[in-house]
């Protein structure tokens, strides 16, 4: 049996619970109250328990994952943190890789039923804290969507963030962000606007912007979700109380006094990059930037997004095509999209692939032509039964692959280094945010904000590297999970896809196919294989 030992100081002392004391106690409990005689140890000098990103509680916390050890051993619960969730969360990754914990000044072993009734008493804290701090979060953003500041982030079209220098109600200078007009941009805000209420259709005006290759703010086509999205944001509006009126509705809390002139910002309507957190905990409040659209036009644009949403028609999902998500434009890259078309001559509605941009811009973007689903299906089908009749070839470079990948998938312990920094950094904006809420000097302020732009520009790069490492991982892991299954199908296509349904036809092609190009002009098939190099 292997005990680790922890122990942690805030400063460096030679005197009470140092961390050569604390290794020292929990060797002597070790050794004589569970009769242990190995012993691995990690110290942290130095550093505070308010959070986990320490080298060697790190270090520790990765060696659990990895099983070196069958007990972890402390002087007290706070040397692992004084975070309620932190020492909640420890715990937990303790107890799903079967390691017991002790803390030898609360008497705390889990290896008891008393020490596993603490787990879950734990958990309620933890609980317990996470409530009180979101609750604490949304006090302060009520407090500072009363202000009308940009908070940061990606600015909308037509807008960029300015810094102002206001007086405060002691005159004291206080320094907030706002959105500053960009007029180039907000021209084609109000094209946007006027081509919906002249077509009443997301389609049409998609259709219009393609055609004149009108791009985004970040250079990209516009499409449906996309122009929906900045129709329905109230950043343009010019408030007034029947604005408010439609947004209290839908259960957004509105904050200030609408004067049919300024804009509406809105807060607290994301958890994370891409999740939003439920419309009733929304706050919209009345912002410093002037609306460019009137209320009675803006509100006439809801009614119609929500009708025409009710009244679009339900085709659902098109089950009978094979190459949906796999097959592209041989032009111009983009999706080829299923179009339906007329009935045969027995009653069977036929299909086709079409670019999605051709189909968008009416033809003036990309003129691949279309072609008919079964037909293509039926040649995608039968080179695959090809090359996997004698399963040599695809086999090899599915192992091939494998290896490769697993050579590049060994990073733990970055991966851990950059979630501490993450996690960091998120508290220090936290903290800051909460600052800006009280009463500061312009100087105190300046700072702040100064310190904010730095600590999320640490955060993006962190969560690219993060990105980069999880996908890796990620990919090396899915490989080895599910290389019998690919194996099992490779052996098999050959003999089962004919008598498949749909549903596993499209299982079985999608594991052997990375991506299909139909270019109209050659009438070429091209078909990128799973981890190999094209096919056509």
């Amino acid at each position: 049996m292997i005990a680790a030992i922890y122990s942690r100081k805030s400063k460096f002392t030679g005197k009470g619970d140092s961390v050569e004391n604390q290794v020292q106690m929990c060797k002597e409990y070790g050794e004589k109250i569970l009769g242990i005689t190995e012993f691995v140890i990690y110290e942290d000098e130095g550093f505070s328990g308010s959070n986990t990103n320490r080298p060697k509680f790190i270090e520790l916390m990765a060696d659990v994952k990895k099983k070196k050890f069958d007990v972890l051993i402390c002087y007290r619960l706070d040397r692992i943190s004084r975070n309620v969730a932190d020492f909640s969360s420890s715990l937990e990754l303790l107890q799903s890789n079967n390691i017991a914990f002790v803390s030898i000044k609360e008497q705390f072993d889990t290896s008891t039923p008393m020490g596993k009734a603490m787990i879950y008493i734990a958990s309620v804290f933890a609980e317990l804290e996470r409530d009180t701090i979101a609750e604490r979060i949304r006090d302060n953003m009520l407090e500072l969507a009363k202000s009308g500041r940009w908070l940061g982030g990606q600015t909308p079209l037509g807008f960029d963030s300015k810094k102002t220098i206001s007086l405060d109600e002691e005159y004291k200078e206080r320094t907030t962000y706002m959105l500053s007009p960009i007029d180039d941009e907000l021209k084609l805000v109000k094209l946007i606007y006027e081509k919906y209420l002249e077509f009443n259709s997301l389609r049409k005006v998609n259709q219009y912007l393609l055609e004149n290759n009108f791009k985004t703010k970040f250079g990209s086509d516009w499409n449906a979700k996309s122009i929906s999205d900045l129709l329905q944001s109230p950043t343009y509006v010019k408030a007034n109380q029947e604005v408010f009126d439609f947004l209290i509705e839908k259960g957004i809390d509105c904050i200030g006094k609408p004067n049919n002139k300024s804009g509406i910002l809105s807060y607290n309507k994301k958890k994370g990059p891409n999740v939003h957190r439920e419309k009733t905990e929304w706050i919209a409040a009345i912002a410093k930037h002037s609306g460019i659209i009137d209320a009675d036009k803006w509100l006439k644009i809801q009614q119609t997004l929500i009708i025409n949403k009710k009244n679009s028609p339900r085709l659902g999902k098109t089950h009978t095509t094979l190459l949906s998500g796999l097959l592209r434009c041989g032009k111009c890259g983009s999706p080829m999209t299923v179009i339906h078309g007329s009935k045969d001559k027995e009653g069977n509605k036929r299909f086709y692939y079409g670019c999605s941009l051709k189909v968008y811009s009416k033809g003036t973007r990309c003129d691949n032509s279309n072609v008919r689903s079964d037909e293509i299906e039926s040649i995608v089908i039968d080179k695959l039964k090809n090359v996997t009749k004698d399963n040599g070839l695809l086999l090899e470079e599915l192992k091939s692959v494998k290896n490769q990948v697993n050579d590049k998938c060994n990073y733990a312990d970055e991966l851990n280094l950059l979630k501490a920094s993450l996690k960091s950094n998120e508290e220090a904006i936290n903290n800051l945010v909460k600052q800006l809420a009280k009463k500061q000097s312009s100087i105190a302020s300046n700072y702040i904000f100064d310190e904010i732009e730095k600590r999320e520009k640490e955060i993006n790069d962190t969560k690219a590297k993060l990105k980069a490492l999880s996908e890796n991982k990620s990919k090396g892991s899915e490989i080895d999970i599910n290389v019998d299954l690919l194996i099992y199908n490779l052996k098999n296509f050959y003999s089962t896809i004919d008598y498949a349904d749909i549903e596993n036809k499209k299982y079985l092609i999608s594991t052997l196919i990375d991506k299909i190009s139909w270019n109209g002009s050659t009438g070429e098939v091209d078909i990128k294989l799973w981890g190999s190099p094209k096919k056509k």
